[in-house]
């Protein structure tokens, strides 16, 4: 493990992974950066890939007051450890997250995202406005599973029935402990997830090369919103991984990016 030191004096944990260009991967809710291990093991044979805690996770700090931007300059923060100069996987909300670091300038010449979970039609129920301020009223009042389960609910779309199934399963308690941290996606979401179009901006600021990825057996809300990013993003593609749901099988995705990254 490996530290850098953000903008605002937090903490960050990552590990490095191979030779090559560099590559940073940011993973969406609940995810630390054990959870990226196998995909960066599989990725260094090309790339020197970084993966991170971010703030308020694993071995990262959280410096409070909470902003997006702290985030975006903890992605910096990686990337100069980097050299300066990085490509950038994200996923899920941390795919949003990269775009918006892409969006305020950062050095990344790449971008590839995998299902952003925008909500952009009525296609599935939208996330509640006061979402993000229910989620705060339940961590701080230390109701961490009640947080997690609110979650996996509102934003997810899991029915309660499987939700208690969910919390017999081993990624309950590593979840539980990052609680906290699900307002902080809610707050780097903003008002993507409202049911109403996706705004042009900040997406039609990003100039570089991105590539939005989503999967075939994903929901159609999924393909919706990937499909309305890839519009506002001027030098964009869009691809389906055919038989992927939210959580893509590494010997599918990674060559996606290793054509994308290296092309």
């Amino acid at each position: 493990m490996n530290t850098v030191t953000s903008r605002d004096g937090t903490k960050i944990a990552f590990d490095r992974w191979g030779e090559g260009p560099a590559l940073i991967l940011v993973g969406g809710a609940t995810a630390t950066r054990a959870a990226s291990a196998q995909s960066a093991e599989d990725l260094a044979k090309q790339f020197t890939v970084y993966t991170y805690d971010r703030r308020g996770r694993g071995d990262s700090g959280d410096t409070a007051p909470y902003a997006v931007e702290r985030e975006i300059e903890d992605l910096d923060a990686i990337i100069g450890e980097a050299g300066g100069s990085a490509n950038v996987f994200g996923h899920s909300s941390g795919a949003v997250l990269a775009l918006r670091a892409a969006a305020a300038g950062l050095d990344i010449p790449k971008l590839a995202v995998y299902e952003p979970p925008f909500i952009t039609d009525d296609s599935r129920a939208p996330v509640l406005d006061d979402f993000v301020e229910h989620l705060d009223e339940l961590t701080a009042e230390g109701r961490r599973d009640d947080a997690v389960a609110y979650f996996m609910r509102a934003a997810v779309g899991i029915p309660d029935e499987f939700i208690e199934q969910m919390k017999d399963s081993p990624m309950w308690e590593p979840s539980v402990e990052v609680a906290h941290t699900l307002a902080y996606d809610g707050r780097i979401m903003g008002d993507t997830m409202s049911g109403k179009p996706l705004s042009a901006e900040p997406w039609a600021s990003i100039a570089i090369p991105t590539l939005v990825m989503y999967g075939g057996a994903s929901e159609p809300f999924m393909h919706n919103g990937a499909k309305a990013l890839a519009g506002h993003i001027p030098n964009a593609q869009h691809r389906t991984l055919e038989g992927q749901d939210h959580g893509p099988a590494g010997d599918v995705l990674n060559p996606m990016l290793e054509e994308f990254f290296t092309g």
